[in-house]
């Protein structure tokens, strides 16, 4: 890039797919199914519709790696068919050393992209946009650098969190089965990915979650 802004000091990347099915939705919540290679992401997007997005570090496992990864999505989705055309993407973990220098600022994932399991994406764009425009107001370009830092700062960390769970299906089954024997792990986890806690809030879930872990 002609700016000099894309060093990054970390990437990472995975692969995702997306299909919709013609079929009634079962559940109104969205639904996140943990294969040994991938996850698949269940949204009703309409009265007779559902998207099923499956993400995978391997770049062949775009045809549903459901039959062998999700075996029940598999028989909820039945016989139906395809509405539209499938689609596939990059979802990356992207840390840039630099989001602006001189006259010029990066938002959105050209800043730097936290992985699709978060379900960051769009919010931290919105969020980078309304920091550039204050650093904007104040005529200090830079003040978005700092921002931009500590808004990415949270996302980032939970992801990499999120993805140690990948690839280590007995270490994912335990911490389920532990964030099922206490409903406050996942609370504190979730209230700190929304921002609803601070990220020192984690520490003391980490102990809680822990001990969970060592009594499962």
């Amino acid at each position: 890039m002609w700016t000099g802004l894309n060093a990054a000091t970390r990437r990472d990347s995975r692969y995702a797919v997306r299909r919709h099915y013609q079929v009634r939705p079962w559940s109104e919540y969205m639904e996140v199914h943990w294969g040994d290679r991938a996850q698949a992401y269940v949204t009703p997007v309409g009265a007779e519709e559902v998207c099923v997005v499956t993400v995978s570090s391997e770049r062949g496992a775009k045809t549903p790696a459901c039959e062998t990864e999700f075996p029940r999505l598999v028989r909820r989705l039945g016989m139906a068919e395809l509405t539209g055309h499938e689609r596939g993407a990059v979802t990356m973990m992207q840390k840039l050393r630099h989001v602006q220098r001189g006259n010029v600022a990066l938002v959105g994932d050209a800043s730097g992209s936290v992985d699709a399991i978060t379900g960051e994406g769009l919010s931290l764009g919105f969020r980078q946009a309304m920091a550039l425009a204050d650093a904007l107001e104040y005529g200090e370009l830079s003040r978005y650098e700092a921002a931009h830092r500590r808004l990415a700062r949270r996302p980032a960390l939970m992801g990499r969190l999120m993805l140690v769970l990948d690839g280590r299906p007995r270490l994912r089954e335990r911490t389920i089965r532990a964030m099922a024997a206490d409903e406050r792990v996942f609370a504190r986890l979730l209230a700190v990915h929304v921002g609803a806690k601070s990220e020192a809030h984690l520490a003391a879930t980490g102990a809680m979650l822990g001990w969970q872990l060592v009594a499962a």
